[in-house]
């Protein structure tokens, strides 16, 4: 059984002590597959370096909404440069947050709409943090979309919106990420697991954030991603074997990676 983390943060400095451990307890579990997104250059560059010294890693680049503020003249150049990097399968996290606002929302959505123009460039699919912003998120994302040419050609990571907004970004050509709130009571995202497509669905752990029950309120980490597959699993009423390979081809098309005998 494949299973694909299609969203995680092992650069993350929490993991700087056990790292080599979070990676063979991921790899035990059945995660063959981890796609590490960046925040911002350091940690974009710090994820390519990880890629290097675990073949199962991938790398997504790009600045979070939370750093627009801080990018200088010329990151965006180094951020393209860094695109090219043989391990680099996307561009992202990229998107809006208007939840903490941590960078001026103009700055926000220049930020957001300038690296949508290198992922268009260079053919790379996009992964998207939405967060208080889902208006302003679709209606970019509904012209971006419009030139691209491959298919899928991205993914709303940790979606929080309704089923309606779902099928709308599946018309675009994107695919939805469920993560460990759907374990949660308080979680609103069951419908969405039942309800979209299985062929349209990504798993992920966003870890070290977002940790699944009977885990919750400790660091996350790859090794938990099949509680989120039993989950979706109990809740479209399949074996959760049939949702980790559904989902692990899923990623495998949209990030374009190569697969030889069960593994990456």
């Amino acid at each position: 059984m494949l299973l694909v983390d299609s969203h995680a943060h092992i650069d993350a400095p929490v993991y700087d002590k056990d790292r080599d451990q979070v990676v063979a307890r991921a790899e035990a579990a059945g995660v063959s597959v981890i796609i590490n997104a960046g925040f911002n250059l350091e940690s974009s560059r710090a994820s390519i370096k990880l890629a290097q010294n675990y073949a199962g890693v991938f790398v997504a680049v790009g600045v979070h909404p939370h750093n627009a503020a801080k990018v200088k003249n010329g990151d965006l150049n180094q951020l393209a440069k860094l695109s090219r990097e043989p391990r680099v399968v996307a561009i992202g996290e990229i998107g809006l947050d208007f939840y903490r606002n941590l960078s001026p929302r103009e700055t926000q959505i220049t930020v957001f709409k300038q690296q949508l123009e290198l992922a268009q460039s260079l053919g790379l699919p996009v992964i998207i943090h939405s967060r208080n912003a889902g208006q302003e998120v679709f209606a970019i994302l509904s012209e971006w979309a419009l030139n691209c040419q491959n298919k899928p050609v991205g993914v709303l990571h940790c979606f929080s919106g309704d089923l309606e907004l779902a099928g709308k970004y599946i018309e675009l050509g994107f695919l939805i990420s469920i993560a460990g709130p759907i374990t949660y009571s308080s979680s609103n995202s069951a419908q969405i697991a039942q309800s979209i497509p299985l062929d349209m669905l990504l798993v992920e752990t966003d870890c070290p954030y977002l940790t699944p029950v009977p885990h919750r309120g400790k660091r996350n980490e790859p090794a938990y991603l099949p509680l989120v597959v039993e989950r979706i699993g109990q809740i479209r009423r399949v074996p959760p074997v049939e949702v980790a390979e559904k989902t692990a081809q899923n990623a495998i098309r949209l990030f374009r990676l190569r697969v030889e005998k069960g593994a990456v």
